[in-house]
C-alpha cells in the first residue's frame, strides 16, 4: 500500500480543531485514520481507533485522545 493516496472518500472526515483534517473509514472490520492534506491522504499509523467503536462513537473518541490540541473556541466538525 503506497504511503499517500488519492482521496476517495467513502470515510468520515473530521475537522480537528481547525488545524488539519481526518478521514476516519472502516477496513477489514477495523478503522483506519488518515490525515487529509487537499486531494491527497496518508495514513496517521499512531492513531488507532479501536474497532468496537462504533460510527457515533468516533467523533467523541477523537475529542477525547486529541483534547490537547483544542484551543478556546475551536472543536472537533465532521465534515461530511
Amino acid at each position: 500500500m503506497p504511503a499517500e493516496r488519492n482521496f476517495g472518500g467513502g470515510g468520515m472526515r473530521f475537522g480537528i480543531y481547525g488545524r488539519y483534517e481526518l478521514e476516519v473509514v472502516r477496513e477489514g472490520g477495523a478503522w483506519a485514520v488518515y490525515r487529509v492534506e487537499g486531494k491527497r491522504r496518508r495514513p496517521e499509523r499512531d492513531l488507532v481507533v479501536p474497532p468496537e467503536i462504533t460510527e457515533a462513537e468516533v467523533q467523541t473518541y477523537l475529542d477525547d485522545l486529541l483534547h490537547e490540541l483544542a484551543r478556546p473556541g475551536t472543536a472537533i466538525e465532521r465534515l461530511d
